[in-house]
């Protein structure tokens, strides 16, 4: 069997999300395919963590190792462009081992394939940009914000990630947002586990609800059910009350809108791109909290007449799975399979073939160019 398969990683704070990818751009995975990081224990037990994922997806899709050319891993960062973490470490991650470890050279050792890097931002940024303009991907840009235990993010310029000097650029839930009018009067201002205090993480992301949000408003309203919980379980079930119309989970939601909208506001002035798109747990939710929330992130967001002419907002396509595609695309991109296209780093210049040869748990395969 020839090598011509890329499998994608997507490794979070909490679990790894795996799909497969053939040198046509057919997804062979048509579902989420999920299993626990352990990253919290440190390098060691994530690099199994991972191997269990590769292994697993590739048994749910009929292949083996000996089918796989290369590997797309992507992670939270900080990290370079090469996949080694900061020396402060992955600011989700929790555990002194990974102070500037080497994820990507580490996972190729572990599973003996070549592997690809990509930040897990930058990854569900190129996916999405892809799916959103397709043909149009070469010639547009976009800006995404991901939010999840943090907030992730990419920069896409003519169809590729804008990766910097450090491979650092992108880190979009660190930019310091402004919190005059997004703040309450007697609201903290906010801390985030970077160090930073005022940054978007610190606000729109889970960490910020549990550690910023969810506190000052339960102090609001006394009495309510989620103040009788641990707080890391009550951060978990607010955004149920908000679909349900929750006043208080309804304010802690506004709030990231608007945290949200004043980082789009800021890139608006910066790179001017034709698209902004949200995605993560944010949008995990029913179709009526989705469009409210992604209305709020509009409202908040401040363009000028002629962008407001031309910027698109939308949801990231494939919510979960769009990391662990947009990490298989890039090692695709890459080069990792037989015949992939250009190795520049360019996945728009990819052609992405139609749905073929579908050999996944649920029967169905997806193409990049048509999947929403």
């Amino acid at each position: 069997m020839s090598n011509s398969y890329v499998v994608g990683l997507d490794q979070g704070g909490t679990a790894v999300n795996a799909t497969v990818l053939a040198s046509d751009g057919t997804f062979l995975v048509g579902e989420l395919i999920e299993t626990p990081s352990r990253v919290t224990e440190g390098p060691d037990a994530a690099l199994a963590a991972l191997t269990t994922a590769l292994d697993g997806v590739l048994e749910a899709v009929g292949l083996d190792r000996s089918a796989v050319s290369a590997v797309g891993l992507d992670t939270p960062g900080p990290a370079s462009a090469e996949g080694r973490f900061s020396s402060r470490g992955s600011t989700n991650f929790g555990h002194d081992g990974w102070r500037n470890y080497d994820i990507r050279g580490g996972l190729a050792q572990h599973v003996g394939l070549p592997v690809t890097y990509t930040n897990d931002g930058n990854a569900a940024a190129l996916y999405a940009h892809q799916v959103h303009f397709g043909t149009r991907a070469p010639r547009t840009s976009s800006m995404s914000a991901i939010v999840g235990t943090g907030l992730g993010g990419g920069l896409v310029q003519n169809g590729q990630i804008i990766s910097g000097a450090a491979g650092m650029a992108g880190e979009v839930g660190h930019v310091h947002v402004p919190t005059v009018g997004l703040l309450e009067p007697d609201q903290p201002l906010p801390s985030c586990n970077c160090g930073f205090t005022g940054d978007a993480e610190s606000i729109a992301s889970l960490t910020g609800i549990r550690r910023n949000l969810l506190p000052y408003w339960l102090g609001r309203f006394p009495g309510h059910p989620l103040a009788d919980l641990d707080i890391a379980e009550a951060a978990k079930q607010l955004r149920d009350y908000a679909e349900r119309g929750d006043e208080l989970a309804s304010a802690v939601f506004r709030q990231q809108a608007k945290a949200i909208g004043a980082l789009f506001t800021i890139v608006a002035n910066v790179t001017d791109p034709h698209a902004f798109f949200l995605g993560g747990g944010v949008v995990e939710a029913g179709s009526a909290f989705r469009d409210w929330f992604l209305d709020e992130v509009r409202d908040a967001t401040r363009l000028r007449d002629e962008q407001q002419a031309i910027v698109e907002f939308a949801l990231v396509p494939d919510r979960d799975m769009a990391g662990a595609r947009g990490a298989a695309l890039a090692a695709l991109a890459a080069g990792g399979a037989a015949d992939a296209g250009k190795a520049d780093g360019s996945a728009s210049e990819l052609v992405l073939g139609e749905a073929s040869d579908a050999r996944s748990s649920g029967g169905r395969s997806e193409s990049a160019a048509t999947s929403r």
